[in-house]
């Protein structure tokens, strides 16, 4: 989603500091499957994207290296491991989205890593560093390519949890809703730095009524899904999904039938953006589409 609109996405959070807990410890054997690796002991507080952010290791490579599953969560005296990122030194010519385009990264990723903040500047012979693994499994078969937006990673992966849900009601046939009514504050496609935002940004009151934009089932409702806040998934016939994040109260769960206009959420700036909005995606199977195009004319 990496959007204009939501801080989280396009600079990194402002508390992003290290914190001085969950120092690493020497390798055990159970970690002999990986090279360059550390492993460390979860204490109370500790989050999968807090230690990506404390350690510089990007939350994709310690859910893969630990073989977690979504919604992540890790338990006070867990041992994790670590991958450690890799080193890069920058060249003459260099920016941030063609380290990111040549070394297939997420152009916010490395600038999360690197407490980088807008415009992104760095200079000939400075160390970054990047999110990927820096080393590989000991396994001859080759690991699954990750999607270049980390937070079309994590949609994508809270959809498919839809498959367990209820069948979604018939669609109306009248096309898709406003989920609220409010000035689009972040449109949907290509932002600066290489950066994309996958829906549009709605401006509105905090506490306003958040209505479904067509009859759906909850596919997910929740926050453990880092940079969208209290989040919920709609899951619709035909294979549409609609996406909202930022709430301050979700009203639904995940399993409910849910009629078109239908309020399921209130406002909120949950996920780190700082004024009350409503992220909106709509998605047709894994594809992002822009909203506006489905959308009634205002």
């Amino acid at each position: 989603m990496l959007l204009g609109a939501c801080g989280w996405a396009e600079w990194p959070p402002q508390n992003n500091k290290p914190r001085a807990s969950n120092q690493p410890e020497r390798m055990g054997h159970s970690s002999s499957a990986f090279v360059n690796v550390m492993e460390v002991t979860v204490v109370k507080g500790d989050t999968v994207f807090g230690l990506s952010r404390r350690h510089r290791v990007s939350a994709r490579a310690i859910i893969d290296a630990n073989n977690l599953r979504a919604p992540y969560v890790i338990s006070r005296g867990q041992r994790l491991i670590l991958p450690r990122a890799r080193d890069y030194v920058v060249k003459r010519g260099d920016s941030i989205s063609s380290i990111a385009s040549k070394h297939n990264e997420n152009t916010y990723a490395i600038a999360r890593l690197n407490v980088l903040r807008p415009p992104y500047t760095i200079y000939v012979g400075q160390n970054l560093f990047l999110p990927n693994l820096s080393g590989s499994r000991l396994d001859p078969k080759p690991t699954a390519k990750i999607a270049t937006s980390e937070s079309r990673l994590k949609i994508t992966r809270a959809s498919r949890k839809a498959k367990a849900v209820p069948a979604p009601p018939a669609i109306t046939g009248k096309g898709f809703l406003w989920p609220v009514k409010g000035k689009v504050l972040s449109s949907y496609g290509g932002k600066s730095a290489g950066l994309q935002n996958d829906g549009i940004n709605i401006s509105a009151p905090r506490g306003a009524p958040v209505r479904a934009a067509e009859n759906g089932v909850v596919a997910y409702s929740g926050n453990e899904l880092r940079g969208f806040g209290n989040l919920l998934l709609l899951k619709h016939t035909g294979g549409w999904i609609t996406a909202y994040a930022h709430n301050d109260t979700l009203l639904v769960k995940r399993g409910d039938k849910i009629k078109k206009g239908q309020t399921i959420a209130k406002v909120g700036s949950s996920g780190g953006v700082q004024n009350p909005q409503l992220h909106f995606e709509l998605r047709k199977g894994k594809k992002a589409i822009d909203p506006i195009k489905y959308l009634p004319k205002v």
